[in-house]
């Protein structure tokens, strides 16, 4: 549901040689800006997501006082929530009305978040090593190249540092509950929000995860419950799942992790 970039890509529908973007996606989300903090607007199941998300990564890395990016931060939903945690929160993407009314929204609010108009991959050469921690949330699926967003969070991260992501899984549950039913039944997702084809296993998004030099601690489904407007984390991970990697070094320390989650890989 958000938007941001680095990577490959071809010049038509995706962004010009050497970017990893879509045009058609960044421009579908930047139109959802003047309402993107409207909790009853086209976001309001990204507000609900918003606490687990929120819950999730605060189990697992400690906010206060550290140096958190929030790649594909649309509006600053989460990196605001990461904010009010204590950390120092950097906040990226690549849509340009999307970053207009997070500035906005921060003059509301008095949460301070340094967001910039900014790829990761440009980020990643600028400040390799100086996260703690990372968000991507429903981004990957956004991309034309997700593993090339992993490996430029990986460079950013310190050794010790964790990332944190959300997607899809590409099954048929998913293709019904999160396409079929959140954008043409309930409504609870503008139409178009979502492309099956782009869709990602959790066996994918580990051997992506590797290949970045990351370990894979845990992967937990994340269960939007419409009826009650929330969300919450669960063991199966067959439709919505996060995912929590390591990037191994000095200072990794422990993560309050369960069991890896259950369903379609």
């Amino acid at each position: 549901m958000n938007t941001a970039s680095g990577g490959t890509g071809t010049p038509d529908e995706n962004g010009g040689p050497g970017e990893n973007f879509r045009q058609s996606e960044l421009d579908k989300f930047g139109a959802l800006a003047s309402r993107w903090w409207d909790p009853q607007g086209p976001q309001k199941a990204l507000h609900a997501l918003n606490p687990a998300r929120l819950g999730y990564v605060a189990e697992r890395a400690t906010l206060r006082g550290a140096n958190v990016l929030d790649v594909g931060c649309g509006g600053g939903l989460l990196s605001e929530s990461l904010a009010r945690e204590g950390a120092a929160v950097t906040a990226i993407d690549l849509a340009p009305d999307l970053i207009r009314i997070a500035k906005l929204h921060k003059l509301e609010s008095g949460v301070e978040v340094d967001y910039r108009l900014s790829s990761v991959e440009a980020l990643a050469a600028a400040q390799p090593g100086h996260y703690d921690a990372i968000t991507c949330m429903e981004m990957l699926e956004h991309v034309p190249d997700p593993a090339a967003i992993l490996t430029a969070c990986a460079s950013l991260l310190k050794p010790g540092g964790r990332l944190f992501v959300s997607t899809l899984n590409r099954t048929p549950a998913a293709f019904a509950l999160a396409i079929v039913g959140a954008e043409y039944i309930a409504r609870v997702l503008p139409k178009g929000t979502h492309q099956y084809r782009d869709f990602i296993k959790p066996s994918e998004l580990g051997a992506w995860l590797r290949a970045a030099g990351l370990e894979l601690e845990d992967v937990s489904g994340l269960m939007y419950e419409p009826w009650r407007n929330a969300a919450r984390v669960i063991a199966r991970t067959d439709i919505n799942y996060l995912a929590c990697a390591l990037k191994p070094g000095a200072g990794s320390g422990e993560s309050n992790t369960g069991e890896p989650g259950t369903g379609d890989n």
